[in-house]
């Protein structure tokens, strides 16, 4: 079950069911099944509070994601979003909005299908299946 969760920001997913399939289908096409998934979306203040207090990270971002499963096959976990930094992020890019956050969205489930960003090539494959799951939305 994917759930979508406001944490201190008032913020409607556009299209949350469509959102829902789009993502299961996407983690099934990468070899996953979809447990309890949650996204929280919230503050740029409360993810920089996340990240301190978990990662010992003092510095703004726009997704944390924790991987909580039990099952190496089955995604569980949860994916703290900062609305203000994709905002900012789809501003910079000239990009709607709903775009860069399907591109968020789809980023912290690629973590959880065991993609890194760490590295330049890390990060090269990480855009490389964004872009193609954002051509399948």
């Amino acid at each position: 079950m994917i759930r979508f969760f406001n944490e201190d920001i008032d913020y409607k997913l556009p299209q949350k069911q469509i959102t829902r399939e789009w993502l299961k289908r996407q983690a099934e096409h990468e070899g996953y099944a979809v447990g309890d998934l949650n996204y929280i979306f919230c503050s740029d203040e409360y993810v920089l509070q996340v990240n301190r207090d978990y990662l010992q990270h003092d510095y703004y971002t726009d997704i944390i994601t924790f991987d909580q499963r039990e099952e190496e096959s089955k995604i569980e976990g949860d994916i703290f979003i900062s609305v203000e930094r994709v905002i900012d992020n789809a501003k910079q890019l000239n990009l709607p909005v709903e775009q860069e956050m399907r591109r968020v969205l789809a980023h912290g489930l690629l973590h959880l299908c065991g993609y890194g960003d760490k590295t330049d090539e890390e990060v090269q494959r990480m855009r490389t299946k964004e872009d193609e799951w954002l051509e399948n939305w």
